[in-house]
């Protein structure tokens, strides 16, 4: 292990230990604010690992976030807590694993609209039962489960995101992604099995964001589909790993976290008005930092940089 390796490794647990302190002396609006920026964080990261190096932009987040709430409100009376974790989990990642059967070998414009469409057939479903079999429309949530909890539980579910992240990344997996991500077709001659690696991530990915929405249900109390299954999630968390940078370890982060501050005081400010706002901000991000904020800061500090002159030629 490199000096810089233990360095990067100590002040990771460093940050890690400071925020499971936070809790202790936060207020109560603190807790519930770090709550939500936590589960966008984790949202950021579970996207980029499967979109960020394949480059297939999904808008299901929100369709696997609601299958973890729901999963929660409808076990919450018949399973122990740690199991109904475990079950939402499994349900997240059996339907990621029929979906990506199906799907993954769309690409471009038919996976975004695939995707989008698959959140709302999943919304549209659950509120047809809801309706029609049990005659309501949520479903009441009643966990033995504190602010203090749910953020702890994210807090380990955004560190273990990150680290398999990064361990992804250094590892013979992340590279074959770069590879699918550049050119399948050079990928599947090199001998990278595309399928299977695309699927696994997709899985993967699936299930970090299945469990986000299974932590954070405890918190609303009552859930129906329109909170549970709310587009806002997909563009946010969208928006926010393309922010910082999709393909970084930190992009996602650095992404997350002034987005949903921001997200935060328009809100509260202009309720009315900040979809608008969002949306505008999304089109800035594409068309001003199309590959994030770390690559446009690194692109301007090596422009700053004097260019070394070639060694002149003595004769």
């Amino acid at each position: 292990m490199t000096p810089r390796l233990l360095l990067e490794i100590s002040a990771f647990i460093a940050v890690i230990a400071a925020l499971a302190l936070l809790p202790l002396f936060a207020s109560p609006y603190g807790i519930t604010l770090m709550i939500g920026m936590l589960g966008y964080v984790a949202l950021a990261i579970g996207w980029a690992l499967f979109s960020g190096p394949t480059r297939f932009v999904s808008l299901a987040t929100v369709a696997f976030f609601g299958i973890g709430a729901y999963t929660c409100a409808v076990f919450s009376e018949a399973l122990a807590y740690p199991l109904l974790l475990l079950v939402a989990g499994l349900i997240g990642l059996g339907v990621a694993l029929v979906v990506g059967l199906a799907t993954l070998r769309l690409a471009g414009v038919y996976f975004v609209i695939f995707t989008f469409g698959l959140a709302e057939l999943i919304r549209q479903l659950v509120t047809w039962y809801e309706v029609n079999i049990t005659g309501t429309l949520g479903r009441y949530i009643f966990l033995p489960v504190t602010p203090e909890g749910i953020y702890w539980q994210l807090l380990a579910l955004t560190t273990a995101a990150f680290a398999l992240s990064w361990a992804i990344s250094r590892s013979r997996l992340g590279l074959a992604l770069k590879v699918i991500g550049e050119d399948e077709v050079v990928a599947s001659h090199s001998g990278i099995d595309i399928a299977r690696v695309k699927l696994g991530l997709f899985a993967l990915s699936a299930v970090i964001m299945t469990l986000v929405g299974a932590i954070q249900a405890p918190r609303w109390t009552y859930v129906e589909p329109s909170i549970a299954f709310n587009p806002t999630v997909s563009f946010l968390t969208l928006i926010m790993a393309l922010l910082g940078g999709a393909n970084r370890l930190m992009g996602p982060i650095l992404g997350a976290v002034p987005l949903f501050l921001l997200f935060e005081w328009l809100s509260a400010n202009f309720p009315n008005h900040y979809s608008i706002i969002l949306g505008l901000i999304f089109i800035t991000i594409v068309f001003v930092l199309p590959n994030g904020v770390l690559d446009f800061i690194e692109k301007g500090w090596a422009r700053r940089l004097p260019v070394a002159k070639p060694a002149e030629v003595h004769k």
